[in-house]
């Protein structure tokens, strides 16, 4: 038993220092991020607003931080504070989000924006349990919130986070599996004072310093507690599974011109992939290598002119589509589609895929009236 003791009091121990060691170097090399109240403004009494911590947290997964910081400032410069967003319009809302992907998040953000509102004071819920009961929250976002802007002690793990503990720790359990044993280490190396600094301090060591390749471990402050260090393989952790083959789905997209040069549009259905977004017409997305793509797939007669085919790549497939276009005279526009002016079409909602589309059959149109 005292053996025991012993040992839970030396890993405490380390836990803590590491933890000191970390938020001594967050203070000195933190990242000045747009959505972010750094440690010398803590220091004097402010404190993060909810709101933009929710708002840069949605956007952030699965996207980057550099990839992040136009859309967000862009977002706040539209709406300020969660009652502006909750009385936007949804089409504006997917509009200012075109381009960031993973579209039900911002379905998500414009519904979570509603339910926050309607709360007493607009406020946003301050405990993890309240946070994860609104739209679009799931743990690992109620926890950043709750830690970074609330400062509770909840353990937010991401991709960042978890390259820095496995290394740490060298955890050879794979991902997914090894993310409890992940979080354990986390909640026992949580600088209670300070937690909301801890959480970003992890993430910007995994963002900066112990990267996925090539990591800088000779300017890590937790170098010399590194067990990946001390074994001189830091790049093999965190392990994980084998990627399994992404299919490849093929279809074709007709991009329709009109004498003015407006485009033909249509919105896809509210739910399921890219669900509320705007696109040009376009055949189904089949994985058959005999799937139908050509003009004789097109929605309506015209003099289609092949211009090219592009390839997206989503979470679990791959898309190839050929791409037409033609110049349209009059035209019955069927159920849903309308014209975008060439003034208007790079603020539609087009998503990624779309956007490449339209490139290929009118180079630079996407770019206009941004």
């Amino acid at each position: 038993m005292a053996l025991q003791d012993d040992t839970r009091k030396h890993a405490t121990d380390v836990d803590s220092t590491i933890a000191a060691l970390l938020l001594n170097w967050y203070d000195a090399n933190h990242r000045e991020l747009p959505w972010r109240t750094p440690p010398r403004d803590l220091a004097r009494g402010d404190r993060p607003d909810p709101y933009r911590v929710w708002l840069s947290e949605i956007m952030l997964q699965q996207t980057t931080v550099e990839a992040v910081k136009p859309y967000f400032r862009a977002f706040l410069e539209k709406w300020p504070d969660v009652r502006s967003l909750a009385a936007a319009d949804a089409e504006d809302v997917m509009k200012a989000w075109a381009g960031l992907g993973y579209y039900s998040r911002a379905r998500n953000l414009k519904a979570c924006a509603e339910a926050v509102a309607a709360l007493p004071g607009s406020r946003f819920p301050d405990t993890e349990a309240g946070l994860r009961a609104l739209p679009g929250i799931g743990p690992y976002t109620a926890a950043a919130i709750a830690s970074i802007a609330f400062n509770l002690p909840a353990a937010v793990v991401d991709g960042n986070v978890e390259r820095v503990v496995t290394r740490l720790f060298s955890i050879a359990t794979p991902l997914p599996e090894a993310k409890p044993e992940i979080r354990a280490h986390v909640e026992r190396m949580l600088a209670v004072a300070r937690p909301g600094d801890f959480a970003q301090a992890t993430m910007d060591l995994g963002a900066t310093i112990c990267t996925p390749r090539r990591p800088r471990c000779m300017l890590c402050p937790l170098r010399d507690h590194c067990s990946a260090v001390a074994n001189g393989d830091p790049e093999f952790y965190p392990v994980k599974p084998p990627k399994a083959e992404r299919p490849t789905r093929r279809g074709a997209a007709f991009v329709a011109v009109a004498a003015d040069g407006a485009v033909l549009l249509r919105k896809r259905p509210g739910k399921g992939l890219l669900g509320g977004m705007t696109e040009v017409p376009t055949t189904g997305w089949t994985s058959r290598i005999d799937g139908v793509t050509g003009p004789d797939s097109a929605p309506f007669e015209a003099e289609w002119q092949r211009a090219g085919g592009i390839t997206h790549v989503f979470t679990h497939f791959a898309l190839d589509l050929e791409v037409y276009r033609a110049e349209v005279g009059s035209l019955d526009l069927p159920d849903g589609h309308f014209w975008s002016a060439p003034a208007d079409l790079g603020g539609e909602a087009l998503p990624s895929v779309m956007k490449k589309v339209i490139e290929a059959a009118i180079p630079g149109a996407t770019q206009r009236g941004r």
